[in-house]
């Protein structure tokens, strides 16, 4: 039986990917710490500082298939220390002593940290691909739908109306800012730890800074200036920006289960054979995925509150924040990547109802169009004049089951001020969905220009 809902075999797939559970796996995690020993024994016997024979063989052993992950994990547990036991397991792999070599100079947290970074790294790259992934699913839509014509709504209600397209183009204009927001980072976050036990280097000797330089080129990351291990906002920063992609992709999940209402019914998520609503009502055919997606959005917002909590830190290194990383940073990797997954699939294939969107916008008899047979009069009578006109005659024709346009035409002074013809033409929704699809337009070939999207 699984402890979580990320191993779980029966909803694991709702919370993340089996590609984001390899690169956060136990295997995963030991072999970017083997990753970094590797890489430092091999560039410190580049500047002489040990034999290069013990660098070679160090790093010829350190492959976690080369260990027993039980073993490894069974000793940490007596020890209660979470390097030591993976050091001595490649140490006594090692031929002719060489293993006496390993760790030749980091403190655990140089180790673990950058580990941790190079995970993150590896994932990284997966949520640029799914963000490209959905940025052209949603450019899709907002293209082919960018004069689709559906009811815009405020506070819940009908308010004017828009174009799916319109809406989508908002959708895809934030996921843009997310794919930048994750790109601006990089330089920031992705770099590693190579300090000592209080972050001056003294254990690393008088080419501590050429060895830092060249082990960090080594593993692809950057240099920090200073120490961070008391500075945990890089860690921070990036959780909190997945949050806010996770948060973005709640909301759009979110409007999709609203409009797939069986009142509304304008879009659905995909319908894949086989798939079942309800235990015993055969018909339904429920915005699970989506569901899952709000879900896992949320557990993701709080995640990001726990790594805010874990930036304070006392004196040059505080275990107990360092460890409330350990769970709620994979965990925030994970949920971001299987939230990605999901919106990927589902608005890559979701339904639009350009029919049902149509129909809807004459469910309230005209009363959509009040603010352009406002407009229609001002020009007549002033807008002020006009806003009362047409205030009293929604208000009355709502109260008595009128039409809006009989309610409007029972006024002599707004039948004296419109024909019936020019009423009928401004009470089509159609023809009043202002610039949606030239807004569509431009958001479109900013994209497009900004070289986000394929």
């Amino acid at each position: 039986m699984a402890s979580g809902v990320f191993d779980d075999a029966l909803i694991g797939h709702l919370w993340s990917t089996d590609e984001l559970r390899a690169i956060f796996s136990d295997r995963g995690r030991v072999q970017k710490w083997y990753d970094f020993e590797a890489a430092l024994a091999l560039e410190q016997a580049g500047l002489g500082i040990i034999p290069r024979a013990a660098a070679q063989e160090i790093a010829a052993r350190a492959k976690v298939e080369n260990v027993d992950l039980a073993a490894i994990a069974a000793e940490i547990r007596r020890i209660k220390h979470p390097l030591v036991p993976a050091l001595k397991a490649v140490e006594r792999l090692c031929r002719d002593g060489h293993g006496e070599f390993i760790h030749f100079g980091p403190t655990t947290q140089d180790v673990l940290d950058t580990g941790t970074v190079l995970q993150m790294k590896e994932a990284h790259a997966v949520y640029l691909r799914d963000l490209k992934a959905i940025g052209g699913a949603l450019r899709d839509l907002a293209e082919a739908h960018k004069a689709t014509p559906m009811a815009g709504r405020s506070h819940g209600v009908q308010a004017l109306p828009i174009t799916f397209g319109h809406k989508a183009a908002i959708w895809l204009s934030e996921m843009g800012r997310n794919y930048e927001r994750l790109r601006s980072l990089e330089a920031r976050v992705f770099v590693g730890g190579m300090v000592g036990a209080v972050g001056t280097q003294a254990s690393y000797g008088p080419q501590a800074f050429e060895l830092e330089r060249r082990l960090m080129r080594r593993l692809g990351l950057g240099v920090a200036d200073i120490n961070w291990q008391p500075a945990r906002d890089r860690f921070a920063e990036y959780v909190c920006v997945l949050a806010i992609i996770g948060q973005t992709l709640g909301k759009i999940a979110n409007e999709i289960i609203n409009l797939e209402h069986t009142e509304i019914g304008e879009v659905f998520e995909p319908f894949s054979e086989g798939k079942v609503g309800s235990s015993t009502m055969p018909h339904k055919r429920n915005p699970s995925s989506c569901e899952a997606a709000v879900s896992v959005s949320r557990a993701l917002r709080y995640n990001a509150a726990f790594m805010l909590e874990c930036m304070i830190i006392e004196h040059e290194r505080d275990g107990s924040a360092w460890r409330g990383e350990w769970k709620a940073l994979p965990e925030s990797c994970l949920m971001a990547g299987g939230l990605l997954a999901t919106m990927k699939t589902v608005l890559s294939g979701l339904h639009v109802d350009a029919g049902r969107m149509r129909r809807n916008l004459d469910l309230l008899g005209g009363f959509l169009l009040s603010e352009r047979v406002m407009f229609a009069l001002s020009d007549k009578v002033g807008k002020q004049t006009a806003h009362d006109l047409v205030y009293e005659a929604s208000m009355r024709g709502i109260e008595h089951g009128a039409s809006f346009e009989r309610a409007l035409m029972q006024d002599p002074r707004v039948a004296a001020a419109l024909t019936p013809e020019a009423l009928r033409q401004a009470l089509d929704p159609t023809t009043y969905v202002g610039l949606a699809p030239q807004i569509v337009d431009r958001v479109l070939a900013e994209a497009k220009a900004s070289g986000w999207l394929d």
